[in-house]
C-alpha cells in the first residue's frame, strides 16, 4: 500500500494494518507509555484581532466556524473562534479586556501559538509522570463540565511561552469545551469549493535558542516519552551564509511530530535568528497542513491572496531533481508553474511548499504537505527552501 494521506472518509474502508500505514504508525500500546499521546487536540491562537482572523481562515484557508467563546457567552476576558478542517482545529484567541492576558502576549510575540494542545487518554497518569521528570505545571488537572459531559484537562509548560494543555473529550460531546457554544459560520464558500482544502495536522516546528536545541529534544523524550525521529545538522540544512540544526521528536505512535530548530553560527543571521529576534523568544516557527491535493490547494489559497515562497527556475530544470524524484503523480512542470517543492526517500516521495509569514511580524508560517510514502520532511529541498527564505529576508533588511 502506498502511504497516502487522504480524507476522513476513507479511513473507514481500511483494515489495521492498512491504517497503521497511512497515518505513519508504529506498534505502540498506550498501556506501557507513562505518558501516552495519541494525537492533535487543538492549537490555539493569540491573534491581535480574533473577529478577522476567524474570517480570514474561512476565506482563505476554507476552514468552519464551530464553536465560540466571548463575552456574550460570558467569557469578559476574550474572544475565542474554534475552527476546524477535516481533524485539523485551531483556537483563535484575542483579547477584550484591555489586561487581558492575550494581550500581553500578542504586545510582546505577536501573532503566535501559544499552546499546542494533545489528547491523551489519561490526563492524571501524564501529569503524575511529567512532575516526577521536572517538569512545570501550568494547570492541575481538573474537570470541565456542562450539559455535553466532561473533558479533564491539564498543562505543562514547553519552550518559551509555549504549552501543552493534556486533553481527555472521551466523555464529551460538545462543539469544544464547556464554556465554549456551537457557532456555524454566516460566510458563503464558492460554488466550486470543495469541503476542505486540508485535512490533517502532520507536524509543528518549533524555534529555541542556539545551544538549547537538546535540551529540549532531551524535554520531549524523558518527560513525554517521544521518541527520535530525525536528525539534521552541519551541511544538511546550511547556506554559504547561514545554517540551522534540527531534530525530531515524535509521539509513540508518531501521529505527534515536533521537529526543533537551533539557529548555527554563520556569516548571517538564519531564519531562526530572524524569528527569535521578532518573536521575542522561542516558539512554534510553522504549522505543516497535509493535503492530499497539493495543487488545487495551492492553487486556492493563491487565489485567496496567500503569497508562497519562490523556487527559482534552476531547481526544476536540474536533471539531478528529475533522476532523484522518479515518476511523481504530477508532472514537474506542473508543479513548477505553483513553485511546489518534491522530495523522494527510500519511503516513497512528498510534495511541499511553504507561504511567507502570515502575520506583520516575520515568524509563523505554513507548510502544505502532500504524502506518498515518504515519512521524511523533505531533506532534499533544504537548500532551496533556506535559499529561499535568505532572499525574503535580505527583502526585509534581516541579514
Amino acid at each position: 500500500m502506498t502511504l497516502d494521506l487522504t480524507d476522513a472518509e476513507r479511513l473507514a474502508h481500511l483494515d489495521l494494518d492498512q491504517l497503521k500505514q497511512l497515518v505513519g504508525l508504529v506498534e505502540y500500546d498506550t498501556a506501557t507509555d507513562p505518558f501516552p499521546v495519541t494525537g492533535w487536540d487543538a492549537v490555539v491562537w493569540a491573534v491581535g484581532n480574533a473577529t478577522q482572523a476567524a474570517h480570514f481562515y474561512q476565506s482563505a484557508f476554507g476552514m468552519d466556524l464551530v464553536a465560540y467563546s466571548g463575552p456574550e457567552t460570558g467569557n469578559r476576558d476574550h474572544h475565542a473562534y474554534v475552527m476546524e478542517s477535516g481533524a485539523v482545529r485551531f483556537v483563535l484567541k484575542g483579547g477584550v479586556d484591555p489586561d487581558s492576558p492575550i494581550l500581553d502576549h500578542h504586545r510582546a510575540h505577536g501573532d503566535g501559538v501559544i499552546d499546542i494542545a494533545l489528547e491523551v487518554p489519561d490526563v492524571d497518569t501524564c501529569i503524575d509522570h511529567a512532575r516526577t521528570q521536572g517538569a512545570t505545571i501550568l494547570e492541575e488537572p481538573h474537570d470541565l463540565t456542562d450539559e455535553h459531559g466532561t473533558v479533564r484537562i491539564a498543562a505543562i509548560a514547553a519552550y518559551g511561552e509555549t504549552r501543552h494543555t493534556l486533553v481527555d473529550r472521551s466523555a464529551y460531546t460538545g462543539a469544544y469545551l464547556p464554556g465554549y457554544v456551537e457557532r456555524r459560520s454566516t460566510y458563503v464558500r464558492p460554488a466550486d469549493a470543495p469541503k476542505r482544502i486540508f485535512q490533517a495536522l502532520d507536524h509543528v516546528v518549533g524555534n529555541v535558542e542556539i545551544g538549547h536545541m537538546d535540551e529540549w529534544v532531551d524535554f520531549y523524550n524523558r518527560i513525554m516519552g517521544f521518541t527520535n525521529m530525525a536528525e539534521f545538522i552541519g551541511d544538511d540544512i546550511a547556506t554559504e551564509y547561514s545554517a540551522l540544526m534540527s531534530k525530531v521528536v515524535a509521539s509513540g505512535n508518531h501521529r505527534v511530530k515536533f521537529p526543533l530548530n537551533e539557529p548555527a553560527v554563520g556569516k548571517r543571521k538564519s531564519q531562526i535568528d530572524e524569528y527569535l529576534e521578532f518573536y521575542r523568544g522561542p516558539g512554534a516557527q510553522h504549522l505543516a497542513l497535509a493535503t492530499n491535493d497539493i495543487l488545487d490547494t495551492v492553487d486556492r489559497l493563491r487565489a485567496a491572496g496567500i503569497q508562497f515562497l519562490d523556487t527559482p527556475e534552476s531547481y526544476y530544470t536540474d536533471p539531478e531533481l528529475r533522476e532523484r524524484i522518479g515518476n511523481v503523480r504530477v508532472p514537474i512542470e506542473e508543479l513548477q508553474k505553483r513553485g511546489i517543492l518534491v522530495d523522494r526517500d527510500e519511503d516513497g516521495y512528498l510534495l511541499q511548499i511553504f507561504t511567507k509569514p502570515i502575520g506583520d511580524r516575520p515568524t509563523v508560517f505554513f507548510e502544505l504537505i502532500e504524502r506518498h510514502g515518504s515519512l521524511g520532511f523533505g531533506k532534499g529541498n533544504f537548500q532551496a527552501l533556506f535559499e529561499a527564505i535568505e532572499r525574503e529576508q535580505a527583502l526585509r533588511g534581516n541579514f
